[in-house]
């Protein structure tokens, strides 16, 4: 059984979060530099059984796309050409980064700590990861 890679794709930061291998439970993994995140994906895949790779997809309120899809497009074009097996599936992302931030209040994080970008980046795939896995349980 392969682990759900998740990737909350940003022009500075991705932030990155994974299954466990029975696919119940999504952890936060990293947040990497945009220009390694090819290296990244990689080295990981040769360590780890993925199935399924689920990208934060920005829209907007009206469920448009958003003006980030401009950077992000490109992104998923590339990964669907460089793991042509690999199932990859987009998950709305609206509010993520929000969402994030709340729960850095929630978990009494000082003011300094929740200006963390790479932080915010990294909870943000592990709520999206979050989100895939509760739909498809529906």
């Amino acid at each position: 059984m392969g682990r759900i890679l998740a990737i909350d794709y940003g022009r500075k930061r991705v932030g990155l979060a994974v299954t466990d291998p029975l696919k119940m439970i999504a952890n936060s993994l990293t947040t990497v530099h945009s220009k390694d995140i090819w290296d990244f994906i990689k080295n990981y895949l040769e360590k780890e059984s993925v199935e399924c790779i689920v990208v934060g997809y920005p829209k907007q309120m009206n469920n448009q796309a958003s003006d980030a899809v401009r950077f992000i497009n490109p992104f998923i074009k590339k990964l669907a050409k460089t793991y042509p097996d690999m199932e990859i599936k987009l998950v709305d992302e609206r509010f993520t980064s929000k969402m994030a931030h709340q729960t850095m209040i929630d978990a009494g994080l000082k003011k300094k700590a929740r200006q963390n970008k790479a932080l915010v980046d990294t909870i943000s795939a592990t709520i999206i990861l979050q989100s895939y896995l509760e739909q498809r349980i529906k």
